[in-house]
């Protein structure tokens, strides 16, 4: 059991500029996710609330509030550092949905804002949040 969460939360960029690097891509992404997404679901405009597309026609609750958790909670959690590689999985699912099934006959230019972002996610799966994270801080202290 030790090991899986070991390897959950150990993460190392290598050197310091790459563990630094990776600190201020998790900052920015997270940043840039809550600035333009999460902060929609707060937003009423023209009197109505951000319409959440529901392609694979979950329960409306269940949707919203994935959708929701995915941009408002998520980012936090990334910028953080804290359980990054689990937190990040509903993100990805939401931008990957966004662009294979929601955006899957729009133009480039409009599927382009899902694929960066689940790439940018992706990235983070793989390499972890860095050293500097809340995640390697916890592992070193208690295991």
């Amino acid at each position: 059991m030790n090991e899986i969460i070991s390897s959950l939360l150990y993460s190392d960029g290598g050197s310091t500029l790459n563990n630094y690097a990776l600190l201020a891509f998790r900052i920015l992404l997270a940043f840039e996710l809550f600035r333009v997404h999460g902060m929609k679901k707060f937003r009423v405009e023209n009197g109505q609330k951000e319409h959440v597309p529901n392609p694979l026609h979950l329960p409306e609750k269940i949707n919203g509030l994935v959708a929701t958790f995915a941009d408002t909670v998520v980012p936090f959690l990334i910028a953080l550092g804290l359980v990054t590689r689990i937190a990040i999985l509903p993100t990805i699912s939401v931008t990957a949905i966004g662009y294979f099934v929601v955006h899957r006959k729009d133009s480039l230019e409009i599927k382009d804002v899902p694929y960066m972002y689940t790439l940018s996610l992706l990235l983070l799966l793989v390499l972890g949040p860095g050293r500097y994270s809340i995640d390697v801080q916890l592992l070193y202290q208690f295991f």
